[in-house]
């Protein structure tokens, strides 16, 4: 058996890298959590953790607004 050094930590679309990272600026202002570009080692867990959940929130509200914009009162 080979291992290879892969990680799951990969951008799909490397491309949207920059609009990810502009996202999560976004929502840490939103938060008020003063995420630096660099190191954020002074951060607590809670605060990495609250921008990024948050920002998983905010995505599924926009699939689940996409999937039903083409949908009859909610029904598919």
């Amino acid at each position: 058996m080979s291992n290879k050094n892969t990680s799951s930590n990969k951008a799909v679309v490397p491309e949207a890298k920059g609009a990810l990272n502009r996202f999560k600026f976004e929502v840490a202002n939103e938060l008020g959590v003063p995420l630096s570009d660099g190191y954020n080692g002074n951060l607590t867990s809670k605060q990495n953790g609250s921008v990024g959940g948050y920002m998983v929130k905010r995505m599924i509200e926009a699939q689940e607004r996409q999937m039903s914009g083409g949908s009859q009162n909610g029904q598919y």
